[in-house]
């Protein structure tokens, strides 16, 4: 037995090509359950994370330790609370600080992303090549390799203490200016000439042309920057407590030792939950982006 589809005909062609593939459906079923396999291997993580927040002292210090919970409770949270109430800035003000960076931060670096990116992918200068790729040359390197001279930069310009500190680094960034810039030298030039003979400015083509035909790639590094920002902990920049983001004052949490290692299973759970639920919102998007960015160099 074959599987078959139907092919979009040619411009010429008025009826539907019938093409056959050689995978018998024997084939796609194994293919289908290796995928469900190796998909179910990848959530496991997850999913211990989950039933570890449930479970108590006692089931968590087990050795061997068993994967599901056998006696459920809501003690590890109830412990998490009990711990951030007794802390010296609440809770809220923490959480305050994380959200307002990941959110900000990631829609104030796809927007300078773009607009990096624009101009490297339809500028026809002779030096645009050079500058892109200084551009992915920058990619390369590691945080280690930065992290002095990037200390000296925020401490001259007297952003120490602050959320730019943690902002700045991330907003400066190549990565994204990469990944839009691939996705934008897709775009037809015709496409862009034409809005211009209508009258269009540059800022009006990149609004309503360039950014709605890149979707998939804002998307997926709306994913990426999120979960980068998100999970910004103990901060070289930040010295003052109130500063201090979720994940820092999580990260302090965790590492007190034994007796909190039910609060700390909860921290794990609480820091996945926002990148998971922006994954699953945008993860269209990023197999869109898998299969099409890189085409054009």
């Amino acid at each position: 037995m074959e599987t078959a589809t139907l092919l979009k005909p040619k411009k010429k062609d008025k009826k539907y090509k019938r093409v056959v593939l050689s995978r018998s459906a024997g084939g796609t079923v194994l293919i289908f359950a290796f995928l469900t396999l190796v998909g179910a291997f990848m959530v496991l993580p997850l999913v211990y994370v989950l039933v570890t927040a449930f479970k108590p002292l006692n089931e968590i210090l087990t050795y061997p330790p068993k994967f599901f919970v056998q006696h459920p409770t809501l003690s590890n949270f109830r412990d998490l609370i009990e711990i951030t109430q007794e802390t010296w800035v609440p809770f809220e003000r923490s959480l305050f600080n994380s959200l307002m960076l990941a959110i900000l931060g990631t829609f104030a670096y796809i927007i300078i992303a773009s607009l990096a990116a624009y101009p490297l992918a339809k500028n026809r200068s002779k030096w645009v090549y050079v500058y892109y790729q200084v551009v992915v040359l920058a990619i390369l390197f590691r945080p280690e390799v930065t992290r002095t001279p990037l200390y000296i930069i925020i401490s001259r310009l007297g952003l120490i203490n602050t959320y730019w500190s943690l902002l700045l680094p991330v907003l400066a960034g190549s990565f994204g200016v990469f990944l839009m810039r691939q996705f934008m030298m897709t775009i037809p030039d015709e496409m862009l000439e034409a809005a211009r003979i209508d009258g269009a400015n540059e800022f009006t083509i990149f609004w309503k042309f360039i950014m709605p035909s890149v979707k998939p790639a804002w998307m997926t590094l709306t994913i990426f920057t999120f979960k980068d920002l998100w999970n910004t902990g103990e901060s070289q920049y930040i010295y003052e407590e109130t500063l201090k983001t979720l994940t820092a004052v999580m990260q302090s949490i965790s590492s007190a030792g034994i007796a909190r290692a039910g609060a700390g299973a909860v921290v794990a759970l609480i820091m996945m939950i926002p990148p998971v639920v922006v994954f699953i919102i945008s993860q269209s998007s990023v197999i869109e982006t898998m299969a099409t960015s890189g085409i054009k160099g």
